[in-house]
């Protein structure tokens, strides 16, 4: 996005999704149905996270990791009774197809078929989500745990998770339903929210993204994704590495937000004194000010440490999508 100042809608938006109930269009993300009789065990062997305790109506977070475990794509994947989908980054659904791709053999019953276009996806996001699920009829979803779905009337499917660290929901439902169902959700009391206000409030959240801070010079664990990793469902894509990173405390850099003093620019690099001790990943300009991601290394402290960002003074803070170890 521009570096310019955020502007009074996004900002009233960002606002709702923290205070009250924002809904965005998300419909550009990618989705990919995997099918056949082996995609549960497909799946399972290609990323972090554990298919095989899945059962249909329920999801999870995981992450799509080279063989050396850097990151490709975090990705949220729905389990159904005949298929798994598949809510990938916009900018990662054609390379995600070819990846996995490569990894389908002869013998295995495994579909992708990318269905972004025949689809709708809309997150409401905010603490007074419930009161928009309510009005459209899905109550039943209302308290499950993150990645429950379930197909409601006109073949919308309500999933529970915003995809941020906040309260809310994920909606895909069919193309030709978007019009409609976006017009009942504004009008049940949603504010509308720009996909510039959304990557304002991604980086807030310190949610990771292609490009940014999933790239090749990152794995899960220093992206904090730790919420995606199974540690005990055996072999896949890169467990190897991971494994030995969690058992030998290997993890050399953290994911941090960096409050800052002013503009800077993306891959500046993060200093302590007259050591480099990191890179700027992400950066937006918002209504209090200016704020950016980063990695910074294990050594050199988390909270409340003072860097140089740049030309730029900056001060590392929380970021409440990621964490920094293993949760209990």
């Amino acid at each position: 996005m521009s570096k310019s100042a955020i502007d009074t809608k996004d900002a009233t938006a960002i606002q709702a999704a923290q205070d009250s109930v924002a809904v965005c269009d998300r419909s550009h993300s990618g989705i990919i149905r995997v099918s056949d009789d082996d995609r549960i065990r497909f799946l399972h062997n290609q990323t972090t996270n554990d298919f095989q305790s899945l059962k249909p109506g329920q999801g999870c977070d995981t992450v799509m990791v080279t063989s050396t475990a850097r990151t490709i794509d975090l990705v949220t994947a729905y389990v159904l009774e005949d298929a798994v989908l598949l809510l990938v980054s916009p900018n990662r659904r054609e390379f995600l197809i070819q990846w996995l791709d490569k990894y389908i053999f002869f013998a295995d019953k495994v579909q992708l078929t990318d269905v972004t276009n025949e689809t709708a996806t809309f997150n409401i996001i905010g603490s007074q989500s419930d009161t928009i699920i309510k009005k459209m009829g899905a109550e039943a979803i209302i308290g499950q745990p993150d990645g429950t779905h379930q197909l409601f009337d006109g073949g919308v499917r309500v999933a529970v998770g915003s995809g941020l660290a906040l309260p809310g929901y994920t909606l895909i439902l069919p193309a030709s339903q978007k019009a409609t169902v976006w017009d009942k959700i504004v009008e049940a009391g949603a504010q509308e929210m720009s996909d510039r206000a959304m990557e304002v409030l991604r980086i807030l959240q310190g949610r990771p993204a292609p490009e940014h801070e999933l790239t090749d010079d990152y794995n899960p664990l220093e992206a904090g994704l730790w919420h995606t990793i199974s540690f005990t469902k055996g072999c896949y894509i890169g467990q190897e590495t991971i494994a030995r990173l969690n058992t030998y405390k290997g993890v050399k850099q953290h994911l941090w937000g960096i409050r800052l003093n002013a503009p800077v620019e993306i891959k500046s690099a993060i200093a302590v004194g007259d050591e480099k001790v990191g890179k700027l990943t992400s950066y937006t300009e918002t209504a209090d000010g200016y704020f950016g991601l980063g990695y910074i290394r294990t050594k050199a402290g988390g909270v409340g440490l003072k860097v140089q960002v740049g030309e730029t003074e900056g001060e590392i803070v929380e970021i409440p999508f990621v964490s920094h170890e293993y949760p209990q």
